[in-house]
């Protein structure tokens, strides 16, 4: 089963209802998905009840970077007038464990917005560059995963 990284804004209801509907969507097509507003180190009350907010700070930072690190596919999504400033970090660390360890790690970006922040682009060079492929629609987005599911299935 492919581990995916969920990455992307999730302070508002909006996109938060967003992000656990596409969540579902994944996991029905077989993928793991680790949401961090749903299955985030801030979601353990226990754990959490104890810490000053910077260990809390901390815990976040260092549950997220370990599932970053132990996914196969990272998914990015850019809308938003500009993307989301945590996710562009996260997309750092992903980026850098592809590019470092030449690993098969897949880096995604859904952006269904319409509005482009970057005259004749809708997206920054630095993340465009940095991810595989950008799709515009959920429909896209399954289309495409299942076929990198395939041909890493195909070659090994």
């Amino acid at each position: 089963m492919f581990k995916l990284y969920f990455s992307g804004p999730l302070f508002s209801r909006a996109e938060k209802e967003f992000n656990n509907s596409l969540s579902e969507k994944l996991e029905e097509h077989g993928f793991s998905v680790f949401l961090p507003q749903r299955d985030g180190a801030e979601h353990d009350e226990a754990l959490f009840a104890d810490l000053t907010k910077d260990e809390k700070k901390e815990a976040i930072f260092a549950v997220d970077r370990m599932k970053i690190l132990e996914s196969d596919v990272f998914l990015f999504i850019l809308d938003g007038r500009v993307p989301d400033e945590g996710s562009c970090v996260e997309l750092g660390i992903a980026y850098a464990q592809k590019y470092l360890k030449q690993s098969g790690k897949i880096l995604i970006g859904l952006h269904t917005d319409t509005r482009a922040a970057f005259i004749g682009s809708k997206v920054n060079p630095m993340i465009n560059q940095a991810l595989d492929a950008i799709v515009r629609s959920e429909d896209e987005l399954l289309a495409y995963l299942e076929s990198q599911r395939l041909l890493v299935t195909s070659r090994g």
